[in-house]
């Protein structure tokens, strides 16, 4: 077993501990919609920096 293997599964171990195994889709589907959420909104900054900036006259 990898290191990256060994430390996903204690994670997973820690979250079952937490949570409770019926609670885990519910974390995890939470988890899933806030990272889509900061990717979304990350892309929305670096679409404002790239934007030219408007000279007034």
């Amino acid at each position: 077993m990898g290191g990256r293997t060994g430390e996903l599964i204690l994670i997973l171990l820690v979250f079952v501990l937490l949570f409770g195994a019926q609670k885990l889709p519910e974390v995890g589907a939470a988890l899933g919609k806030a990272i889509r959420e900061f990717k979304k909104n990350m892309n929305d900054v670096q679409d404002e920096v790239k934007k030219p900036v408007e000279q007034k006259p």
